[in-house]
């Protein structure tokens, strides 16, 4: 029968269970940690609704697992800032002696959380457990244990090399194979983390996926992993989700909107910043890229000015503060909040312009005049500058112009024309949502 498992990520925002319960034990390494604090916040924790937290330790106790292997993993997990083998044996020799003549050890402490944190089923109503059913991850049990030993396997030499507890490779290993993979992925996770054992950005992006299919909380993943991210590269495209860029900034800056989320500079700031679990840099050096492109071309003042108002919905907008009125002084602002934003996180990185997609020239420019025959008057106005975007700046930034502005002005896409841009943001290496980012329907089936 297959396992029947939880959708994490709709009772959490961040790591859960026992790994999330070793990482808050971590947090507090500095404060006064013996067993009575730690089964107090053990209590704590299964009061604020972290069911997993008996769950995973009742995984373990039901498992084979011999107490070396627990003892192993566990202090792995809190970078040995609480072992519960030393709780009361100073007197006694070592924590092996303790465990051995006293029959104490981490199966028996883990005994004594599962008594704290006993079975209890979060309350849903009706609906709600019918919509959660219908997410649950399908994910057979053999299948998981493969993927997470083969990434356990493949971080063997870093876990061997930072993380101060021996044999922690063939524990996490046992964990995985003999109680639970959704557990031993977390419990590698939480070792990783807690020695900053560096992985690179594809197996972090490994990680990410398992994640997904195991329907936690990407910060359960993201949070404290030390990434060793690729090279910055302003012609990359492989974001998650959404819009990026000059056009994801006119959205944030739409009509007089923006007065209600802070100052233009604010919203800059906010465009540029990655956020967790993202490239440091990557979305600032996209919206510069930009940026650079429209200031280092031919395109004149009023040209600028025309499509940047467009595209942010500010044409007949009066503001007291007209802060892009001058499009070129309006791009400059953006250049430098994101050389700042780039300074702090990237110092090593030297701004370039990516290669313009010329191949997608003719492509683009048939979308761009198309979109003028069913388009609101504002497209029509701003036609022949996302013309000469695409023709002598990039096809590229062409493209994301006008499918901001056609959602500025929310003007219907059909199916049709739809499935083509669709095709175009493949070529380009959108994400797949990319285009249908807010992009209004056209329920009338114009193409």
């Amino acid at each position: 029968m297959a396992r029947t498992r939880e959708v994490y990520s709709y009772d959490y925002a961040t790591d859960f269970g026992l790994s999330g319960f070793a990482g808050a034990l971590c947090a507090r390494a500095t404060l006064r940690l013996d067993e009575p604090v730690v089964l107090d916040l053990a209590t704590s924790a299964a009061e604020d609704d972290d069911h997993q937290l008996g769950a995973d330790v009742r995984l373990l106790l039901d498992s084979p697992l011999p107490d070396e292997v627990l003892h192993t993993v566990w202090l792995a997990a809190v970078r040995r800032c609480f072992d519960p083998a030393e709780e009361g044996t100073a007197d006694r020799g070592t924590a092996d002696q303790g465990i051995a003549e006293h029959g104490t050890g981490t199966r028996a402490w883990l005994e004594r959380v599962a008594e704290l944190c006993p079975p209890r089923a979060p309350e849903r109503d009706p609906y709600e457990a019918r919509s959660l059913d219908e997410a649950r991850p399908v994910v057979p049990e053999g299948e998981l244990r493969t993927a997470v030993a083969a990434e356990i396997e493949s971080a063997a030499a870093g876990l061997e090399l930072r993380v101060a507890v021996p044999g922690i490779v063939p524990a996490l290993l046992r964990v995985v194979r003999q109680s639970d993979a959704d557990l031993g992925f977390r419990l590698f996770l939480r070792a990783l983390k807690a020695y900053s054992v560096p992985v690179d950005a594809d197996t972090y992006e490994r990680l990410l996926a398992l994640g997904d299919r195991l329907a936690h909380p990407r910060a359960a993943v993201h949070d404290e992993l030390a990434v060793r991210w690729r090279p910055l590269d302003p012609g990359l495209r492989d974001f998650a989700s959404g819009r990026f860029g000059l056009p994801m900034l006119a959205a944030a800056l739409h009509g007089s909107e923006r007065t209600y989320g802070g100052s233009p500079r604010e919203h800059i700031q906010r465009i540029a910043d990655d956020g967790p679990g993202r490239t440091p840099g990557a979305y600032a050096a996209v919206l510069l890229d930009d940026v650079w492109r429209l200031l280092d071309s031919a395109l004149s003042e009023q040209a600028i000015g025309l499509l940047w108002r467009t595209a942010a919905g500010r044409l007949n907008v009066l503001d007291e503060d007209e802060f892009d009125t001058d499009g070129r002084d309006w791009l400059d602002q953006v250049s430098q909040v994101c050389h700042a934003h780039l300074a702090e996180v990237d110092p090593a990185y030297a701004p370039f312009l990516a290669p313009a997609r010329t191949e997608l020239t003719e492509a683009v420019l048939r979308e761009v005049r198309d979109a003028v025959h069913v388009g609101a008057e504002q497209v029509r106005g701003a036609a022949r500058v996302l013309e000469d975007v695409v023709t002598a700046v990039d096809p590229d930034l062409g493209f994301r112009l006008l499918l901001q502005v056609l959602t500025a002005y929310e003007v219907p896409v059909g199916e049709a024309r739809r499935v083509r841009y669709r095709a175009l943001a493949a070529q380009l290496g959108f994400s797949e949502d990319h285009v249908d980012d807010r992009l209004p329907d056209d329920r009338r089936g114009v193409s």
